[in-house]
């Protein structure tokens, strides 16, 4: 099933966080205390949810805002691909 057929428009800014600050995904989930697969599944943007603790956890790692991390995108608003220099 493709992506937007999943039923949400949130867009998730892991990659981009976590590149800006040299840190891998790993380092990430031993600081946050999740699982490696937990934050995998947030990054590649195939969550179902996230716990507010989480979240928290997140953000508090990062030094970052829930909306840094997350954003909105509806669909056939470009999203991702507007971002790029053509």
């Amino acid at each position: 099933m493709p992506p937007e057929d999943d039923g949400h428009a949130i867009q998730v800014h892991l990659d981009r966080l976590l590149a800006a600050r040299s840190m891998t995904l790993a380092e990430l989930a031993a600081r946050v205390g999740v699982t490696n697969v937990n934050l995998s599944v947030l990054k590649n943007g195939r969550a179902k949810a996230i716990r507010f603790t989480t979240l928290t956890a997140i953000c508090r790692v990062l030094e970052c805002q829930p909306g840094d991390l997350l954003s909105y995108e509806e669909e056939g608003s470009g999203g991702e691909e507007s971002s790029g220099n053509e």
